[in-house]
């Protein structure tokens, strides 16, 4: 694996981490949104993730390398969690039902915390892939001195 074939790998985590963080950010600020454009609550909202796909040419030098490392990751998109509402009652809301129930979105607060905490943690992991990287390639511009 080469140097920047590496780099290019924590890269990729590092830009599908940050999107992870960012849309947990847009869950956790909407945990109390009853109403959306469409008219429903908000829908709480994560990533679906996978591995990059090989360039053409990375298959005309295959048998070259015989033991191949992965591409990185991309976020291929990002859906809706189809969990049900929360029902809370509370008859003074204006958007109450006729039995007194708000609808509230399906953000866990906690679940969310975790998740962020997670995505910190592999964010801070390719951080340090990168560096231990870098500081290997140093170390080898050093051997020829």
């Amino acid at each position: 694996m080469s140097f920047f074939a590496a780099m290019n790998v924590s890269a990729s985590g590092l830009t599908m981490q940050r999107l992870r963080m960012d849309v947990i950010s847009q869950n956790i600020a909407n945990v109390d949104t009853t109403k959306t454009a469409e008219g429903s609550p908000y829908r709480r909202k994560t990533i679906l993730v996978e591995e990059k796909l090989e360039p053409f040419q990375s298959f005309l030098t295959k048998e070259q390398e015989k033991y191949s490392i992965g591409k990185g990751v991309r976020v291929s998109k990002i859906v809706e969690d189809d969990r049900p509402f929360r029902k809370v009652y509370n008859p003074g809301h204006p958007e109450a039902d006729n039995q007194g129930y708000v609808s509230m979105p399906n953000v866990n607060i906690i679940e969310e915390m975790v998740n962020m905490l997670s995505a910190n943690r592999a964010y801070e992991a390719n951080v340090v892939s990168i560096n231990t990287s870098k500081a290997i390639a140093m170390k080898a511009l050093e051997i020829g001195k």
